[in-house]
């Protein structure tokens, strides 16, 4: 009998225990709640358009919900301050366009953050095609005949853009500066807008990426001069580039997620390894070739490293484009 005793009391001190580990152990898995995505552009555009794929996996993969939360201005600098501001517990995470966190340094006095400082990289997870495109009833057809039409009217085509500071805005910049040529710049609030003015004929031209502006290429609701990637796009593959024209010109923008700076290393690993594993399935290919995007999967560490390789060389083409924010 006094046996049954001491084990009866050995195993109540160990139940007694469990229960004791048992929130600590939960608390310890990662994802245990939801997880917000900040997208720092508005909805409808390319980064909206990827941030929604791979939050649907993610989602898909832990059980866990990841929601996008869009928080626009200031050309995505007021997202990525937000972003900066959170809880490091990998709670809150940022997928962003590479413009907000290696151009706007360049383009602004003051962000509101320090793209190296503030965050910790988790991993790319994109990069998009992007078109100069334009109304059908545009005369150009290509890029040749767009500098043309704008030397010999010089003020007169309007060019239509996601903001001012964007990446669509700079690229357009680049463009003017690499050609000679003046056009009258008109800043929407995001991409879509843009695109739908484009659609309706009330801006000429316009720089798009592929997610916001495929449909309607497909649907011949707008024309494609060029591509600005520096190589022909698997989507368009007819399109020239702007390069085959004008030569060193190009850009190959890319989108990935940051997690605040001090966020736990495991759960920045998790999280990479959970987003490399939503690349390689196929449906999230599909989806993102769909949108005029090719998977893009590194290590935090080699993230890491491009955003500092990136900080310099876009300032230089921001200083050599004259591009400014109004």
């Amino acid at each position: 009998m006094r046996l049954s005793r001491r084990l009866l009391i050995a195993l109540s001190a160990l139940t007694g225990a469990a229960a004791l580990l048992g929130p600590a152990a939960a608390q310890d898995k990662f994802p245990s709640k939801a997880v917000t995505i900040i997208v720092p552009q508005a909805a409808g555009g390319a980064n909206d358009t990827i941030a929604r794929v791979i939050a649907a996996k993610l989602t898909e993969q832990t059980g866990q919900t990841f929601v996008v939360d869009n928080r626009t201005g200031a050309g995505g600098n007021v997202g990525t301050a937000q972003a900066a501001k959170a809880r490091p517990d990998g709670y809150t995470l940022m997928l962003t366009a590479d413009s907000s966190m290696v151009i706007n340094p360049a383009l602004y006095k003051s962000t509101g953050f320090d793209p190296v400082k503030d965050f910790e990289p988790i991993g790319p997870v994109a990069t998009a095609g992007y078109v100069l495109v334009a109304h059908p009833s545009f005369a150009a057809r290509n890029v040749t005949e767009l500098v043309s039409q704008a030397k010999q009217q010089p003020g007169k085509i309007n060019i239509g853009s996601a903001g001012n500071g964007t990446l669509n805005h700079l690229i357009g910049e680049m463009l003017g500066k690499a050609t000679g040529i003046e056009m009258v710049h008109v800043p929407y609030k995001g991409a879509a807008a843009a695109v739908t003015d484009l659609v309706a004929g009330q801006v000429q031209v316009s720089v798009q990426s592929l997610p916001s502006s495929i449909a309607h290429i497909r649907s011949g609701k707008v024309k494609v001069l060029g591509v600005v990637n520096p190589k022909r796009v698997p989507a368009l593959p007819d399109a020239p580039s702007i390069g085959e024209t004008i030569k060193g010109f190009g850009a190959t923008p890319w989108y990935g997620v940051f997690a605040p700076a001090g966020t736990p290393k495991a759960i920045v690993a998790q999280l990479n390894a959970e987003i490399a594993k939503a690349l390689e399935s196929k449906d999230v290919q599909e989806r993102l070739a769909g949108a005029g995007c090719e998977p893009f999967k590194s290590s935090p560490e080699q993230f890491a490293q491009l955003v500092r390789d990136d900080l310099p060389r876009w300032a230089k083409i921001v200083k050599d484009s004259g591009a400014t924010v109004d």
